[in-house]
């Protein structure tokens, strides 16, 4: 029987979960989102464990076979675990635990998908799908022309203030995962787009309000996540793109674009605003296709 590493799932577990969500808070500055996702994973266990005394690594495998019987998905289970992971290593390192674990667990094995990205075509009849007499239509053009020139999350775009945006520079300020900030580079059309956008829309559609947001609706309150999901399917279906659209295909176009241009990975890194160089590999199949025909354009036995 493995030495006992936590205490009861009622009572002294539960308070180390609130101690482990608390760092994640003040600590490393993580998104409501994140911290949500963090509670849920960690109480489900804590729920699967019963009245155990203790976690071991018996307990952790069980958890990860109950899953798969339930059918979760690989790519799920998988960051169930690195919750777990997470939070284990936080007690171990405050020395509440001697030892973790899922220390030598191996994640369930994910298959890597090549993200969904839109070709230079498609992403130009996106554009152009917002009409341009209403000013509604100049503020999606320029939310779509700035999303798919920065790569920026929904999340962030959504957030951005006025004073984010410097266009004399054409760069523009964000907060990420992990309350990290970037500047991200900004192409001469989204400027142009946002600076119409800003000298006319804007101002009519806040009817004499104040707002610090860039990016309002007719109410003049900020754009949320959701409507703009709804903009962009709207003007997806208008181009003839709209199946299977999202803002995130967006951001995978735009890294994907820069990448089949000649950028290399750690510039894209640097302005998807990753972490970790890994993240960004998901993107490396357009450097393959790249190398491929470099190959069969120049190589004499190609």
């Amino acid at each position: 029987m493995a030495e006992a590493l936590g205490g009861p799932a009622e009572g002294r577990l539960a308070v180390e979960i609130r101690m482990f969500l608390q760092f994640c808070r003040v600590e490393k500055g993580l998104a409501p989102a994140s911290l949500e996702a963090y509670r849920s994973d960690l109480s489900q266990f804590s729920r699967m464990l019963g009245p155990s005394a203790a976690v071991t690594v018996h307990d952790v495998r069980q958890f990860l076979d109950h899953l798969t019987k339930q059918g979760v998905s690989p790519r799920s289970a998988a960051r169930k675990l690195s919750a777990l992971r997470n939070f284990f290593r936080f007690l171990v390192a405050e020395g509440v635990w001697k030892e973790d674990p899922a220390e030598h667990l191996s994640p369930p094995r994910i298959w890597q998908k090549i993200p969904k990205f839109m070709n230079q075509g498609d992403i130009e009849r996106l554009v152009e799908a917002p009409r341009a007499d209403r000013r509604e239509s100049v503020r999606d053009r320029a939310m779509i022309e700035l999303l798919y020139a920065t790569g920026l999350r929904v999340s962030e775009l959504c957030s951005l203030r006025t004073s984010d945006l410097n266009l004399e520079l054409g760069v523009v300020r964000t907060t990420g995962k992990g309350n990290k900030q970037r500047l991200v580079p900004v192409g001469r059309a989204a400027v142009a787009a946002v600076r119409e956008y800003l000298d006319g829309a804007r101002g009519a559609l806040l009817k004499q309000k104040a707002s610090e947001y860039l990016f309002v609706t007719a109410r003049g309150g900020p754009m949320t996540r959701q409507a703009f999901w709804k903009l962009l399917k709207k003007n997806g279906k208008v181009a003839g793109v709209g199946h299977g659209l999202s803002p995130h295909v967006v951001r995978h176009t735009f890294a994907t674009h820069l990448l089949e241009g000649g950028a290399d990975l750690r510039s894209v890194q640097a302005m998807l605003g990753h972490a970790d160089i890994s993240t960004t590999q998901i993107y490396t199949h357009v450097a393959r296709s790249r190398l491929k025909r470099v190959v069969d354009q120049h190589h004499p036995r190609a």
